[in-house]
């Protein structure tokens, strides 16, 4: 469940980003950690990148976390 809310996390930043270069044309990953093509920037991509693959694994999922407790 810790994996579900780090995934979910990172694909929130991710479309934070995409959403500042669609409508202000402004990369915030690449200002913050020096440029698209800096080794951090590219970690970041990364994990943004395998945290949207994993939030892919929440569509498909039948039992609901909630019910798991009770």
């Amino acid at each position: 469940m810790i994996m579900d809310k780090i995934a979910l996390l990172l694909a929130i930043v991710g479309g934070l980003n995409w959403g500042s270069i669609g409508i202000f044309g402004f990369d915030v990953v690449a200002f913050l950690f020096g440029g698209q093509n800096s080794a951090m920037s590219r970690v970041i991509y990364t994990l943004v990148g395998l945290g949207a693959i994993w939030c892919i694994s929440l569509l498909f999922r039948e039992n609901d976390p909630v019910e798991e407790r009770t």
